[in-house]
């Protein structure tokens, strides 16, 4: 029998979706803050007809795989979408050499910062300064490392988790726009990440004491980010744009937070990181998974 998936109406939805310019003006040029609080109040409708109805769109639109939840049946589609996994779906590489992936997601744009500058998509490249909201020494502290772009579709897993085992130094919201930050909106807008909702987590990793900044940025419809380990967590945007010292530990693995919606991590490495043998643009990569290595350590 034939998936929805496979179905006619998936296929020309898909055809749909891949006209670009089509593409980019229902999710680009409709009122993006008023759809995101719209979608922010209808996801959380707790009525069972609306909420099958609307997680069956959902799953009609994206490729959705609710089978390595935790939970089987949802109160809203915002719970479905901000589930979490059943113990053991996704493994951990514990090699501490290693810095792994911290969410599902598609590796888009990835290499060496160089002359301060990264990029979101081939032939288009952004200040690092800018995406870190003007904080130079931390763009100086990153120039010559490595960085990774993971981009998460609205269909899949929304919670990320921590790369190594480290400590949260710092956590800075920046308010911003809610542009899409599918391919097709990221080679007609220049310098998305710098304009969108976003933090900034400084981190500490355990092994070698490195220094990694991840940048989860938020998208169109919902656009919230939630960070479990801060008090402020659950109301980031209250921060005012304050940097909120941490010093929370967490082991690799460990649940950071979770998006509301389809977004960005932008993962930065100092110097002497490098991409993990064998990614490349388009990679899906899962939780746990290798991303990166770290430089080997001196000889004793």
């Amino acid at each position: 029998m034939m998936t929805v998936s496979g179905s006619p109406l998936r296929q020309a939805l898909a055809r749909i979706g891949a006209q670009e310019d089509l593409n980019f003006l229902l999710t680009n040029r409709l009122p993006r803050r008023l759809a995101t609080r719209f979608m922010g109040w209808f996801s959380r409708i707790e009525q069972p007809l609306v909420r099958d109805l609307s997680i069956a769109a959902w799953r009609l639109f994206c490729d959705v795989d609710l089978r390595d939840a935790r939970e089987t049946r949802f109160a809203s589609l915002h719970a479905a979408f901000v589930r979490a996994l059943r113990p053991g779906a996704r493994p951990i590489a514990a090699d501490p050499a290693v810095l792994t992936s911290p969410s599902d997601a598609i590796l888009g744009a990835h290499g060496h910062i160089e002359a301060g500058r990264l990029f979101q998509i081939k032939g288009l490249s952004y200040p690092l300064v800018d995406l870190l909201g003007g904080d130079e020494a931390v763009a100086r502290a990153h120039e010559g490392g490595c960085y990774a772009t993971l981009r998460l579709t609205a269909g899949m897993y929304h919670r990320f988790h921590a790369p190594h085992d480290l400590r949260v130094e710092s956590v800075r919201h920046i308010w911003g726009d809610t542009w899409n930050v599918n391919p097709i909106a990221l080679k007609r807008v220049e310098a998305l990440f710098c304009r969108n909702e976003r933090a900034i987590l400084r981190l500490c990793l355990a092994e070698g004491g490195h220094a990694v900044t991840l940048v989860p940025v938020a998208a169109i419809l919902v656009a919230g980010l939630r960070l479990g380990f801060l008090p402020e967590g659950l109301a980031l945007r209250a921060t005012g744009g304050r940097t909120l010292p941490s010093g929370v530990r967490m082991a690799k693995g460990a649940e950071m937070g979770w998006f509301e919606h389809g977004s960005t991590i932008v993962v930065l490495a100092p110097p002497g990181f490098t991409l993990w043998p064998g990614l490349s643009v388009g990679t899906l990569l899962r939780v746990g998974e290798p991303l990166m290595r770290l430089p080997d350590l001196p000889s004793a």
